[in-house]
């Protein structure tokens, strides 16, 4: 895809909500606008290099969307300490340059059991639950112990305490605020890869369901589960049963990813728009319409990582 005036559009840049703001992530930055209280919009860039173009092999198809998924959790959860960090200055005045050493290293402790729990949480929630419901009610009918209708119910059970869980989420205000960030994210980058001027009144106009969303890939991981467990034969052992089905998370995280990787660039095709339309349908509970303001900021994240990349090129160049 190109702009406008010729530019190739960089499939690479994408985004996630915070607290008040937006993360937004090109091929080597990663910047962050965060709205204050007082109305000012704090931003933060650091520079980024994946793994993957250091090391050729995580580079490799299957393997890229492993590494990329661990790499934008960790990314993900530094934008989200970030955001929290300006709201916490702006409630106590305390700027995080001020921090003691011990109040650093907390806040490091505190980041890094938070990634874990909700790692741990995730687990619990959407692997380790429905499989042991699906081992349950397989008991009392045999047949349902059959691969496939096991694997479905699995799947089902999943998906829908999925859907439980964001649907519970959006009933509170905070959080009803970052799904309304995550709208003004999809629009901004609309906005980008339409080769349109990253403005406000441009951003308004595009859609706040978009292909590449990670709610999609979650839901392209959930559908390619099931296909793949199929295949996998049941162990009686639940544990056992459980413990392999964790290991082949990466292998149905790879090819999801290179399947929400190809749907992005084929939304033209009317089996790939009926193979992503789910997700893009999901989008209803996780994305909401933002306001001016919301948009502004994600405009601002995007446009900063934008002129950083002009300048690496312009750079290179000289």
């Amino acid at each position: 895809m190109e702009t406008k005036d010729g530019k190739k559009i960089d499939f690479a840049v994408g985004g996630q909500a915070v607290i008040e703001g937006v993360m937004m992530r090109s091929n080597d930055f990663i910047t962050v606008a965060v709205r204050r209280g007082s109305g000012d919009i704090e931003l933060k860039d650091d520079p980024f290099k994946s793994i993957t173009k250091k090391i050729k092999l995580l580079g490799w198809p299957f393997v890229r969307g492993v590494v990329g998924l661990v790499e934008m959790m960790i990314v993900g959860m530094k934008a989200l300490n970030f955001s929290a960090s300006v709201m916490i200055e702006d409630e106590e005045g305390k700027k995080r340059e001020e921090m003691t050493g011990k109040e650093k290293f907390v806040e490091k402790v505190m980041m890094v059991f938070s990634f874990v729990f909700a790692i741990g949480m995730s687990l619990f929630l959407f692997k380790f639950l429905p499989l042991w419901i699906t081992e349950w009610i397989s008991g009392f009918y045999e047949p349902l112990r059959q691969s496939f209708l096991y694997n479905l119910i699995d799947g089902v059970l999943k998906t829908s305490f999925f859907i439980l869980y964001i649907w519970i989420l959006t009933l509170m205000p905070s959080i009803k605020r970052v799904f309304e960030y995550h709208g003004a994210e999809h629009k901004s980058i609309y906005t980008y890869e339409k080769g349109l001027d990253l403005k406000v009144e441009n951003a308004k106009k595009q859609s706040r369901f978009h292909p590449r969303c990670g709610t999609s890939f979650i839901l392209i991981v959930f559908m390619i589960s099931v296909l793949t467990y199929t295949l996998l034969p049941r162990d009686p052992d639940f544990l056992m049963n459980f413990a392999r089905r964790l290991a082949f998370l990466p292998l149905i995280a790879g090819i999801s990813y290179e399947f929400l990787k190809f749907s992005a660039k084929h939304t033209d095709n009317k089996l790939m728009k009926a193979a992503i339309s789910p997700g893009l349908w999901f989008q209803r509970l996780t994305t909401k319409e933002p306001d001016d303001k919301q948009l502004e900021v994600a405009l601002k994240a995007l446009d900063k990582a934008l002129e950083l990349e002009d300048k690496k090129t312009a750079e290179v160049i000289i």
